[in-house]
């Protein structure tokens, strides 16, 4: 039997609810296909920083290093700035632990309705591939001339040819296993520099993948292709910025934030790799038992994929699916009136 060390950090807001269901999802089915988990529980979060000035403890880090995995809630709260939550706790832990790939699967799932009318389940099915360490969110650059009226920010963008080239390979290895089309996201038309050089490695690339349909596609033009033509979408592959607007359009699209799941992954799998729900903390209805934990649960599932026990993972899968079918427990954004313990309990117990 495998046992696995999992770090959990429930975070803020419906983090702390959505966690609690997904961690009991996860438990029904290891017992059911005999591997452990051994669940050790963090409480960095914006109220730690409240309290401490600091999202986690200065060896946060050499902390989680020992474990197999990390399950994060969702980070944010009034009062703490979100690039103080930001940049205390997900970005050090995605870059300190090579995490440099951050995928987001996005699917319609049974009992959840797209924004998009006449739109089928087949159609509304698409993977994000996130370049996650470099790119746009960097921390070169600053303000100058601060309360004058030549004040100006400076922020500079971070490509590099190992990131760029590792995220497109990803991506081209990834649409393998699927339809065997990719897309990138690019604004060589406008940005002079880094998406040019975007551009050229995706082409050197791509030409190592002949059986794969390659296409570069502005970014403006791709959302608006997310939104009129989905299904000539399959794995997109963007950089940073590009990456984190096109996943949460897609989410939108194919049922809402509250079903969307991520991964924060090092595929050599040298460091633990963190999941995460797409949503945000939602402070505004934490406690009150509605939040949907349908993304974290299929996050965790993403973790069980990641750490190799993918029967464990399907069958979680199925019993979201069934669950949702049925109609019977919803929580309240999918039109139900069933609470979040309800419906974590449902897709637990049907497993």
């Amino acid at each position: 039997m495998n046992d696995y060390r999992i770090a959990s950090i429930p975070g803020d807001g419906i983090g702390v609810d959505v966690q609690i269901e997904a961690r009991k999802v996860l438990d029904a089915a290891a017992k059911r296909f005999g591997f452990g988990l051994e669940w050790t529980e963090f409480d960095w979060s914006c109220e730690r920083y409240a309290k401490t000035g600091t999202m986690m403890p200065e060896d946060g880090i050499e902390q989680l290093s020992g474990f197999d995995s990390i399950l994060l809630g969702a980070v944010g709260f009034p009062g703490v700035p979100d690039h103080v939550s930001l940049w205390g706790l997900l970005i050090p832990v995605r870059r300190a632990f090579q995490q440099y790939v951050n995928l987001r699967p996005v699917r319609l799932l049974p009992g959840t309705t797209s924004v998009l009318a006449g739109r089928s389940a087949d159609e509304l099915e698409m993977v994000i591939v996130r370049e996650n360490s470099e790119g746009e969110y960097s921390t070169l650059g600053g303000r100058h001339n601060s309360g004058q009226a030549s004040e100006f920010a400076l922020q500079e963008a971070v490509f590099t040819r190992i990131g760029v080239e590792r995220i497109v390979r990803y991506a081209f290895e990834l649409a393998r296993t699927r339809s065997g089309r990719v897309t990138s996201a690019t604004k060589s038309n406008g940005i002079i520099h880094t998406m040019p050089f975007w551009d050229e490695i995706f082409a050197e690339v791509a030409a190592e993948y002949p059986d794969v349909k390659a296409e570069l596609t502005h970014i403006d033009a791709l959302a608006a292709r997310m939104v009129q033509q989905p299904d000539r979408l399959d794995v997109v592959v963007g950089s940073n910025l590009f990456g984190d607007i096109l996943s949460d359009l897609a989410a939108a699209v194919t049922g809402g934030l509250g079903m969307a799941p991520s991964g924060n992954l090092n595929p050599e799998r040298e460091h633990p790799s963190m999941f995460e729900a797409v949503h945000g903390s939602a402070p505004d209805i934490a406690g009150q038992g509605i939040a949907n934990p349908v993304a974290q649960v299929l996050a965790a599932t993403m973790m069980l994929e990641h750490l190799g026990e993918t029967d464990a993972a399907t069958a979680i899968k199925a019993a979201v699916e069934k669950v949702l079918s049925e109609g019977v427990a919803l929580t309240p954004d999918l039109g139900g009136k069933a609470t979040t313990a309800q419906l974590g309990t449902a897709i637990a117990e049907a497993i």
